[in-house]
């Protein structure tokens, strides 16, 4: 008897937590592929047998006719949005709606985390903070960061040059190296040289905060598939150590140069002008006076820290990335590299060898290599929204019924998979940067390029990572050939063992141009 009550238990255990979870789509109608219990589609990313990219591409491309499908982060109901006009829709035009990301961390697990712009709730204190930033990241104040970041390029290029012959580098440590030593300077008001000197603290330090390997990986994948097992864990993002350490240096140097009265142009003094009010966006429209009058959060020292570090989070990684994917198609593609070098020989010898800001701007074709770079290798797999309140999608095909989004779903825009769709992108595994030109760039839907996101939550820092990606490469073509070497892999294998789009390796040679 007591057995049979416990199997019945059991059974009704698993059915209410293993099966109605995965039961959410077919409910309510929206096709989607078979789900695993508890799983749901992602079991394949657990066991590091399939990459995320390649899992959501399997169900944005079972349904080539539907405007959107459901999908499962383990049990977790995710809607794929395929439909262009629809996505213009919730990015934009239903922003109230979706006001914010995915909540990845708990608030009370990492407050550090949770107070930078990524993180942070849609509001009142997201709209001050975003308004208050927006200044720091305009062509004007990026001209004005563009000489640091030069020199980090230059120490670059003369820690290669002085090597000898052919140099055989793993380009993503090599650039992630590169990215930290800008960050350091743009962002913290540290000069250092991560390849010269491989173990400074400063490098260390930003390592931890962006390793994902072992057991943390582990956890922040469960975290970022999961909100309830995140609540769960409550694991940091910034360990207390490296958080604390950041803290320091941003309190030390805030305290400094007030007390000093000194002025250097990087990230620091413009978080500080835009804490003081100093800073005026001439791109956007001045607030009205009825905003003007309300009170403003006052922005912190932690404050300041926490969009530092999300700084550093996010250019750490998918800048490196962006220039690794940059430098395997420049070298596999020889003949976009021979026309790349021509405009970058071209625009130096009319300024007579220095790459200003104003000449790095007007390299149309490298702009061209750097968004088709993106395009085939976005460093996020995907954007997303969480809604805050109803929304109710209207049926426009033969056969659709209306839908309702419920509060708390995630809306999910597959990067890779629109970016990959051969109705916006033809023949979308060539690398092929004049879908970049002027004539075909006007034929782009903006939606089919989602690579920094859409609408008001885009990412504030797509100006500053794209600079930090041309002026490297600019650097490299005017001393280098980049060329395939034995250890180069063609074509790339993409790597299970990691969440976004990376094979285990960029291996690439920099050889010596004569």
């Amino acid at each position: 008897m007591w057995l049979i009550i416990l199997l019945i238990a059991l059974a009704t255990f698993f059915y209410l937590t293993g099966i109605k979870p995965i039961r959410y789509w077919e409910e309510r109608g929206i096709p989607t592929l078979k789900a695993w219990p508890y799983f749901g589609h992602t079991i394949s990313v657990m066991f590091q047998t399939r990459a995320m990219a390649l899992v959501l591409d399997d169900t944005y491309n079972a349904f080539p006719e539907q405007r959107y499908v459901g999908f499962y982060n383990l049990s977790g109901p995710m809607l794929i949005i395929r439909d262009l006009e629809l996505s213009k829709q919730i990015l934009v035009k239903e922003f109230e709606t979706f006001p914010e990301h995915r909540t990845l961390i708990p608030e009370d697990a990492d407050p550090l985390w949770s107070k930078n712009l990524f993180a942070m709730r849609g509001g009142e204190k997201w709209q001050h903070l975003r308004s208050t930033l927006s200044p720091a990241f305009t062509s004007s104040k990026m001209r004005m960061m563009f000489e640091l970041m030069k020199e980090c390029s230059q120490q670059f290029s003369n820690y290669y040059s002085k090597q000898g012959g052919t140099v055989t580098v793993e380009l993503k440590d090599a650039f992630s190296r590169f990215t930290n030593d800008v960050i350091a300077t743009t962002a913290f008001g540290i000069t250092c040289d991560s390849l010269e000197n491989r173990e400074n603290e400063f490098y260390i330090m930003g390592g931890k905060v962006t390793d994902f390997s072992g057991l943390k990986g582990l956890v922040f994948a469960l975290n970022a598939l999961s909100p309830t097992i995140a609540n769960i864990l409550k694991v940091p993002v910034f360990a207390k150590p490296v958080g604390n350490f950041f803290k320091s240096i941003i309190k030390d140097t805030i305290q400094l140069r007030e007390e000093k009265g000194i002025v250097r142009p990087d990230m620091i003094h413009l978080l500080m002008e835009a804490r003081k009010g100093n800073l005026k966006n001439e791109e956007q429209k001045s607030e009205n006076n009825k905003n003007e009058k309300k009170p403003k959060p006052k922005i912190t020292d932690e404050d300041i820290t926490a969009q530092a570090l999300i700084f550093f989070f996010a250019g750490f990684d998918t800048a490196s990335t962006m220039m690794s994917y940059a430098a395997y198609e420049l070298a596999v593609n020889p003949d976009v590299q021979d026309k790349l070098r021509k405009e970058v020989d071209e625009a130096l010898k009319k300024s007579n060898g220095d790459i200003t800001y104003e000449v790095l701007m007007g390299m149309k074709y490298l702009d061209m290599v750097v968004a088709e770079t993106l395009r085939k290798w976005p460093p996020f797999v995907l954007v997303d929204r969480r809604a805050v309140k109803p929304f109710r999608i209207e049926p426009e095909k033969p056969g659709e019924k209306a839908f309702v989004v419920e509060p708390g779903t995630i809306c999910a825009f597959p990067v890779y998979s629109i970016q990959r769709n051969p109705d916006y992108f033809p023949n979308p595994d060539k690398f092929d940067p004049e879908r970049f030109n002027e004539e075909n760039k006007a034929n782009i839907n903006p939606f089919s390029y989602l690579v920094f996101g859409m609408g008001p939550r885009n990412c504030i820092g797509a100006r500053f990572a794209l600079l930090e990606g041309k002026l490297i490469i600019a650097e490299i073509i005017r001393k280098f050939e980049i060329v395939p070497v034995e250890k180069t892999q063609i074509p790339l294998v993409l790597s299970n063992k990691q969440f976004n789009l990376m094979p285990d390796g960029f291996w690439l040679g920099l050889k010596p141009r004569k």
